[in-house]
């Protein structure tokens, strides 16, 4: 909760010098905080084999696939670059 209320507030700084309206700005600031998850949320990363799908959707389309359920205990990270 405290990194996203960080985030929230950077995007509110960021937009803060628009003349939009205030319903529209935190339009904005939603979209923008479904992109951050999307970046730092595991299960909300895109498959690398299939860009299309996320991690949560390949989960659960195993889960029916098998009939069994799924717990994803651990994952390792790789990092290309800086």
């Amino acid at each position: 909760p405290e990194v996203v209320a960080k985030e929230k507030e950077i995007y509110r700084e960021q937009l803060a010098s628009m003349d939009k309206p205030q319903a529209v700005k935190e339009k904005i600031i939603e979209g923008k905080l479904e992109k951050y998850y999307q970046d730092v949320c595991l299960l909300e990363q895109a498959f690398i084999k299939d860009p299309s799908k996320n991690i949560s959707a390949i989960i659960d389309n195993e889960i029916a696939k098998l009939g069994e359920n799924i717990v994803l205990k651990r994952f390792v990270r790789y990092q290309l670059g800086e």
